[in-house]
């Protein structure tokens, strides 16, 4: 199935992380609560997962509330969702209301773009084409989120034996501070992860892998012009 694109010198080890994010597992809640190592008492997002009906993933802002479940998160700000396909190799997600895809640019490795309008060169102008690629060590899995530029701006680092403490995400570069940023890759990072869980777990995948059209987002796939089929196909939305 998928395997990780290796790199020897991974750009992002000559770099230090201006920021970083915590991702802790919860085995009772079904959930996920991320924060920062420097306030852990305070909880920044609440991840619920839902496997078996759309979206697969809703991230949320702040803690989550008491009587909250995977399966019916609370009325706290929807920061993001992300959607898996048992098929296709894309996955789909949506922050702040905006849709956005996960779109594979090689069938057989780790290697995924998206379309970035936080790290865009201004507000008005037009999304910025991001790269993730990926790498896997004894203890991790690390997703590198690249910009334009090819320079490292976030790392989703998986945790393969944390059995609560299941990831880290570090913010790199100069908007390492954004706020906007930070919830694109929140979203991003977890719902690109999810999703090669389930590819590397899931026969359907690989089939989609086969009928994959890897390759950059066109602008209609981006807003939502073009439907995935069950074989991993793009056809034309009708109006």
């Amino acid at each position: 199935m998928a395997t990780t694109s290796e790199s020897p010198n991974p750009p992002y080890q000559d770099l230090h992380a201006s920021s970083a994010l915590q991702v802790d597992w919860s085995w009772k809640k079904w959930q996920s609560r991320i924060y920062s190592p420097s306030a852990p008492s305070t909880t920044m997002y609440t991840v619920h997962y839902n496997f078996f009906k759309s979206p697969d993933i809703t991230v949320k802002a702040g803690p989550s509330s008491p009587s909250s479940s995977s399966s019916s998160p609370t009325t706290s700000t929807v920061i993001g969702t992300g959607i898996l396909h048992p098929i296709s190799i894309n996955a789909d997600y949506t922050v702040h209301n905006r849709k956005g895809k996960l779109k594979a640019l090689k069938r057989w490795t780790t290697e995924y773009t998206h379309l970035s309008y936080a790290y865009a060169s201004s507000p008005e102008g037009p999304p910025a084409p991001m790269r993730w690629t990926s790498s896997s060590h004894f203890k991790s899995w690390d997703f590198i989120c690249l910009d334009e530029r090819e320079m490292p701006v976030a790392k989703f680092s998986a945790n393969w034996i944390g059995l609560t403490k299941v990831a880290t995400i570090d913010f790199l570069g100069p908007k390492a501070g954004s706020e906007a940023a930070r919830d694109e890759i929140v979203v991003t990072g977890l719902t690109l992860y999810s999703c090669m869980v389930l590819r590397v777990n899931n026969l359907g995948n690989l089939v989609g892998a086969i009928f994959a059209r890897p390759g950059p987002i066109k602008e209609r796939e981006q807003e939502g012009g073009v439907k995935e089929t069950g074989d991993g196909k793009a056809k034309a939305k009708t109006p």
